[in-house]
């Protein structure tokens, strides 16, 4: 079977839009109403945020909604127990966002298992050294048809960035700033004057741009420079606020996607 990330970028090659949010925020239970309303919503992929208390390339919305769901309850074999279903209402690709000591404690292989038997389709690790994975986690995940999101910036060599760009499937993740998520507000300007080298070392894989994108003008930016964008700290704002999830995350999703009307 054709991994659902890249059987997304087959049909649709510009204008993606990713979703980020943190599995059991703002409620334990939030996390199946989340993926099914987003399901229903415009965003082309979800990526969801397993809980740490140590978020290190996480600023502070996240970081709180991270702290949030570890005291609401959260850990990995609930999420897992969560998804298990997934498949049954969910069909959009839906990626996994965490940091390697959870993985570790969990089990390396455990993990991989668990996430394709629910269906999981891809996992970011912003703190998975490239050589780390070659050695322990790229059989598994290659035998599982599991992609692993590598992580660039506009100041990242350009030999190194061929590298992870062949080791990446389904996308190539680019930072719009090296500061922490929500750090920044919208693309920097320096960002600009230098994406010309990561698109000329970038041959295999499709780019998304995360942090800073906060909504329709940004998304918008994104896309005329990359792929699409990935926003995750607006949304988590939007969950502390939203009475009606279904209701606030179609919205939320149609004004960020009104960029592809043109004045």
């Amino acid at each position: 079977m054709q991994n659902r990330i890249d059987a997304l970028f087959a049909r649709k090659k510009q204008d993606i839009l990713s979703i980020f949010f943190t599995a059991g925020f703002p409620n334990l239970k939030d996390t199946g109403l989340i993926l099914e309303s987003l399901e229903e919503s415009e965003a082309d992929l979800v990526e969801i945020g397993i809980p740490f208390s140590d978020p290190l390339g996480d600023g502070p919305v996240i970081q709180d909604s991270s702290l949030v769901a570890l005291k609401n309850g959260m850990n990995l074999n609930l999420l897992f127990q969560q998804l298990k279903d997934m498949r049954v209402t969910v069909q959009k690709p839906v990626l996994l966002m965490g940091y390697l000591n959870s993985v570790m404690q969990f089990g390396i292989e455990k993990f991989y298992r668990q996430c394709a038997a629910v269906g999981v389709d891809g996992i970011i690790l912003p703190d998975l050294p490239l050589e780390e994975f070659k050695m322990y986690h790229q059989r598994i995940t290659e035998e599982l048809n599991i992609k692993v999101v590598f992580l660039v910036s506009v100041d990242t060599k350009p030999e190194r960035i061929k590298q992870l760009d062949e080791a990446s499937g389904g996308f190539l993740y680019l930072l719009s700033s090296n500061s922490t998520t929500g750090g920044v507000k919208g693309i920097p300007e320096q960002f600009h004057s230098k994406v010309s080298v990561v698109k000329n070392s970038v041959t295999k894989n499709p780019l998304l741009i995360g942090f800073g994108i906060k909504g329709q003008k940004e998304y918008s930016q994104a896309c005329e420079i990359a792929n699409g964008a990935v926003i995750g700290s607006a949304f988590i704002e939007l969950l502390t606020r939203s009475h009606n999830f279904r209701k606030d995350i179609a919205g939320f999703t149609s004004i960020v996607k009104t960029k592809l009307i043109k004045s």
